[in-house]
């Protein structure tokens, strides 16, 4: 679910971030033109850029001169792994807190409806 009060290429970020841990593009896949994602998304080329450029930062992109972005090897254990992280950290403290809050049991969470 992307966030709607983070910066614009911080939701671009989280949209490439969730195509390549659903597997639309694995490791060593070239990545849209920062021209086609900006038209897909509707956003400003420069913001995706921006967003290209996180990806690049961490090294879960690498850039190939003349022919395009491609996912680094190693990317998408990468991103799992940091995005396994952050949500421990961020997402599930509340989401447990209010889980006891509510008296809900692991017989309540049918996962298999997610």
């Amino acid at each position: 679910m992307i966030d709607e009060s983070k910066p614009v290429y911080l939701r671009l970020r989280e949209i490439i971030a969730a195509a390549i841990l659903d597997g639309e593009y694995r490791d060593g896949d070239l990545l849209p033109s920062v021209r086609a994602f900006a038209a897909q998304q509707g956003a400003n080329p420069l913001t995706v850029a921006k967003a290209y450029q996180s990806f690049q930062d961490d090294g879960l992109v690498i850039v190939k001169r003349g022919v395009g972005m491609f996912v680094a090897d190693g990317a998408v254990r990468k991103l799992r792994e940091a995005e396994r992280n952050r949500f421990f950290e961020t997402v599930w403290p509340p989401v447990a807190a209010q889980i006891q809050r509510l008296g809900i049991s692991v017989e309540d969470l049918d996962l298999q409806k997610v």
